[in-house]
């Protein structure tokens, strides 16, 4: 069953393919021109938690000149809930593609 996650705020929100799912991002600060000209910021939400929980970082960061971009894990909030693929190695492959879909080759990561 899907969950609404697009809550209001001073971020949009977007459905993003990657590793074979699609992921709910929430999205903050500057828009980049060129593929790794503003730093993006990728947050990870902890157990049993959203993109939400960064919801007061999210501004800080974006106000420092961060792209940000906090999203729902897989199974989590609004992202796809596939039967397989909750083990760290996926993780870190759903990340590094969320990353890609966004235009990036680079992120900064940061889990809670």
């Amino acid at each position: 069953m899907p969950v609404s996650v697009n809550r209001p705020g001073p971020w949009t929100h977007r459905d993003v393919p990657a590793n074979g799912a699609r992921f709910h991002v929430a999205l903050a600060g500057p828009e980049p021109v060129g593929s790794d000209d503003v730093p993006l910021v990728v947050l990870l939400h902890g157990f049993p938690e959203c993109w939400w929980t960064w919801r007061e970082v999210m501004p800080a960061l974006a106000d420092a000149g961060h792209r940000v971009a906090a999203m729902d894990l897989r199974g989590f909030g609004g992202s796809d809930r596939p039967p397989a693929g909750y083990d760290l190695v996926t993780l870190a492959r759903d990340v590094a593609g969320v990353a890609r879909s966004l235009g990036r080759t680079r992120a900064a990561v940061v889990g809670n």
